[in-house]
């Protein structure tokens, strides 16, 4: 167990330098945390420490990046910049190196250090708890410190994850990746690690299962948003300074009946222009439960011979579709990196979602009724702070502030 203080240290990551204060600071990204979340559970007085963060701190909105899936935006986070810099554009893509569809979930796609693997060589003890397996190769990049995941807590070991005592240390088994319980345990993760002096730089991740189950207002997500409340208390009374974002926000993607409302966008293009199309949703992931692979942003690979022009036109024209970009228009628009892109991007309305074919979506698996993210329409998340900003960092955040300055506004922007 180390517990010296926390080190102050300066250290640059991606053209941003850090001043990083003799105290511990911990950032929470809240998956899937639209402010709908917050403020039903502020309504009902469930949440009464990040109440006291926004009221003597300071609470905003911000803009994640696009499109507004889990990967790109946790990306994004731990490394300070868009994704036309760190390179995930996606939690699945095109690999136009190998031509084949695969999980963008590996740190060899990322193109940028993480502000943790630097911070650690620069003194600090680096802590990084995610409860999606998933992220954890890109959040353990280069990192010399702990990351481990929630959903396989129980396999953490020494050499792999530095530390392999996670159950005994927080005093819990291993929840299960399908429960509110995954993410609740990431932050009493955070919690233990900060109080045990193992960590005092922390990145905590938790999984959006809850808002893709359930709506702001209802019961099970008001008792969820008080657990974690509970636990961002223990994490301020432990005189960490504390910055909450999200990665995206969440809406129900459904028609009036409550069914999905789909675009099946590869079996139209099909149906319109012959065969030879391939759309990507890089939405997909292993967790299928959460969203049957459907969200509102697709790429589209269009097929030899044909005129993207003439397909982006037929894209504007259909009902639901918000949004149509060229590669080159994406990347600068949206700051994608072109070389991961096809080319056409496309976008869907606030209760839409694009899938390929009705084959390629298992709709069983969904256990209630769909509520997905990924478009312009979960793109503006809660960026929350225990201090109050310095002038320069009030100036900044009445502009247009990113989910992925939150390391930035939470190191150097705390009067604190």
């Amino acid at each position: 167990m180390n517990t010296a203080l926390p080190k102050e240290v300066t250290f640059q990551a991606n053209e941003i330098e850090y001043h990083m204060p003799a105290s511990p600071v911990v950032v929470v990204c809240l998956d899937g945390s639209a402010d709908a979340y917050l403020d039903a559970a502020l309504a009902r007085d469930a949440m009464p420490n990040v109440k006291k963060m926004s009221l003597n701190g300071h609470r905003a909105q911000a803009r994640s990046a696009l499109p507004s899936f889990t990967n790109v935006n946790n990306a994004s986070i731990v490394t300070g910049c868009p994704p036309s810099v760190h390179g995930i554009c996606g939690n699945f893509f095109l690999d136009p190196d190998s031509g084949e569809e695969v999980m963008m979930n590996s740190a060899r796609f990322l193109r940028s250090h993480t502000i943790m693997s630097i911070a650690a060589k620069a003194g600090r003890q680096v802590g990084v708890v995610t409860a999606k397996e998933k992220l954890r190769d890109i959040f353990a990049h280069e990192l010399d410190g702990i990351a481990f995941s929630t959903e396989k807590a129980n396999q953490a070991t020494l050499e792999k994850h530095g530390i392999e005592d996670v159950e005994t240390m927080v005093g819990k088994p291993t929840p299960h990746i399908y429960s509110g319980e995954a993410s609740v345990y990431v932050l009493e993760a955070g919690v233990a690690l900060l109080r045990s002096g193992r960590s005092d730089f922390l990145y905590l991740s938790t999984t959006d299962y809850m808002q893709h189950t359930y709506e702001p207002e209802q019961p099970e997500s008001i008792e969820f948003y008080r657990q974690l409340d509970t636990q961002i208390g223990l994490l301020l009374a432990l005189g960490a300074r504390v910055g909450i974002t999200a990665d995206h926000g969440m809406n129900a993607k459904q028609t009036v009946d409550g069914n999905p409302n789909v675009i099946y966008l590869q079996t139209e293009l099909t149906h319109a222009f012959g065969n030879g199309f391939s759309v990507i949703l890089p939405i997909t992931d292993p967790y299928v439960v959460h969203h049957g692979a459907l969200g509102s942003f697709a790429v589209i690979h269009t097929p030899k011979g044909t005129a993207p022009d003439a397909i982006a036109q037929w894209c504007q024209q259909r009902q639901g579709i918000t949004e149509v970009y060229d590669k080159e228009t994406a990347a600068s628009k949206l700051q994608l990196p072109a070389d991961r892109l096809g080319d056409l991007v496309v976008m869907s309305g606030r209760d839409v979602v694009i899938g390929r074919t009705p084959a390629d979506h298992d709709l069983s698996a969904l256990k209630v009724g769909l509520r997905s993210h990924g478009g312009r329409y979960e793109e503006m998340v809660p960026f929350i702070f225990s201090h109050p900003l310095k002038h320069a960092y009030k100036r900044k955040i009445i502009g247009d502030p990113r989910n992925f300055q939150i390391f930035d506004f939470s190191i150097n922007g705390l009067q604190a």
